[in-house]
């Protein structure tokens, strides 16, 4: 005879599993508007541009905002390559993403 199935337990890993996808999430976009400086912006004038950008349905510049950003990806990649080979000790310290921002901010 089959075990029964413990539905509970299942959504309750599932409930768990979402929790955590969304905490990742938060903290991503978190991160990438330190990394990017966004997080100098105002709450209002974060939300506006966020806002006007959904609104947006002009293809034209949603492309030219994907490649801007494709290209700010890269170079992003390409600095933090650098600064590892520069600097082979750091390795561990350069991958939590918490470096990144204060060596933009302070570049600015």
């Amino acid at each position: 005879m089959r075990k029964p199935r413990d539905y509970d337990a299942e959504l309750k890993a599932l409930e768990d599993k979402a929790r955590e996808l969304k905490q990742r999430k938060v903290q991503q976009l978190g991160e990438l508007l330190i990394a990017t400086g966004a997080d100098a912006l105002t709450h209002d004038e974060l939300a506006g541009a966020l806002v006007a950008i959904a609104e947006t349905k002009d293809a034209g510049k949603k492309e030219a905002w994907a490649r801007r950003g494709a290209a700010w990806f890269r170079s992003k990649s390409r600095r933090s390559a650098a600064a590892n080979d520069d600097d082979a000790g750091s390795d561990q310290t350069q991958s939590g993403g918490a470096q990144s921002p204060s060596g933009t901010t302070g570049a600015a």
